[in-house]
């Protein structure tokens, strides 16, 4: 098969493969089965060990890799509702943004069509031909799945990740990363953890991670932290051109419902809801509180409440015209 085939996924199941069939295999041996070096060999024994799986290493001339004695994966037993499941997610992952999926997915749909009953492969074939999935495309710059892998790795083993990092305006830099999780959010994949470069809680596009190693150095992740809500409070943060201030005549929590919370952060005061939110322009931003439905009163800046005046103009300009081919 050729090497630009191959994605983590296949790798891992490939590897599985091989040491089902083969008594001991080395490192070497591995890597060339798999087109890859023996230090991505390696991680990836550590991947099947990190699943579960009891894979040995021994060392000396004889020595290398293999499963335990007496260990057997058991058969693929799956429900049709189980299956159909399966199916749809495999459907769904190539619009996840994540390189080399739509290999990955075709190799694990055509394994799963091999062993399931003939009833349930026809079910499984009726989603794959009739079922239209309206969600966006990967974008151009796909996130790696290798890395998204690594860094889940290292949040459930409490292991520092290294990473060569490119900035927005493309400076590149290498950081020691705690990683507590990993988000996807707004078509794209996020790497949350302490930053030690920035001595700060710092939220990574991983789709501008050029490459992630694990080390051996450990951390404790915080109890109950919650990565999404970090990462969707940071995003709502992030300065543009103007800072919106506007006290709704809401109740708070029909406030947070109608409000999404990576535009805006809420809080609760006696006169109402206030709300914080940057936005790129005052027109959108007007737009958005008006949408809301409700009165609310402008704290700043005072340049919106000019947008919102020609808004208000526009708006009974084409009530009276509408009005006027009415009465016709």
């Amino acid at each position: 098969m050729a090497h630009a085939a191959y994605s983590p996924a296949t790798r891992l199941l490939a590897l599985l493969d091989l040491l089902q069939s083969r008594p001991r295999l080395s490192a070497e041996q591995l890597a060339e089965a798999l087109q890859v070096n023996t230090r991505s060999a390696r991680r990836y024994i550590t991947m099947l060990q990190d699943m579960g799986i009891p894979v040995e290493a021994r060392r000396g001339r004889y020595g290398g890799y293999a499963l335990r004695p007496g260990y057997k994966l058991p058969p693929l037993m799956l429900t049709d509702d189980e299956a159909l499941a399966i199916t749809l997610g495999l459907l769904a992952a190539p619009r996840l943004g994540l390189a080399e999926m739509q290999a990955a997915t075709t190799g694990a749909l055509a394994k799963l069509e091999r062993v399931l009953p003939l009833q349930t492969r026809e079910r499984m074939q009726a989603i794959r031909d009739a079922v239209a999935l309206d969600a966006p495309p990967a974008r151009e710059a796909p996130t790696r799945f290798e890395h998204v892998a690594l860094c889940s790795a290292a949040a459930r083993q409490g292991r520092r990740l290294q990473m060569t990092y490119r900035s927005g305006d493309g400076a590149q830099t290498e950081r020691l990363l705690d990683c507590y999780g990993v988000v996807y959010h707004d078509e794209r994949w996020y790497a949350i953890g302490f930053c030690h470069l920035r001595q700060h809680l710092r939220v990574f596009r991983l789709d501008r991670a050029m490459e992630i190693t694990l080390r051996d150095e450990r951390f404790s992740r915080p109890p109950g932290f919650d990565c999404l809500a970090y990462a969707i409070t940071a995003f709502a943060a992030i300065p543009d051109t103007w800072l919106v201030q506007a006290l709704l005549d809401l109740p708070f929590a029909e406030a947070c419902r109608k409000t999404p919370p990576d535009f805006a952060t809420l809080e609760e005061t006696p006169d109402g809801a206030f709300l914080r939110a940057y936005d790129a322009t005052l027109d959108h931003a007007a737009r958005f509180l008006i949408g809301l439905g409700c009165p609310f009163q402008v704290v700043g800046p005072p340049e919106l409440l000019d947008t919102l005046a020609c808004l208000a103009s526009d708006i009974t300009a084409m009530v009276a015209r509408s009005a006027a081919c009415v009465a016709r």
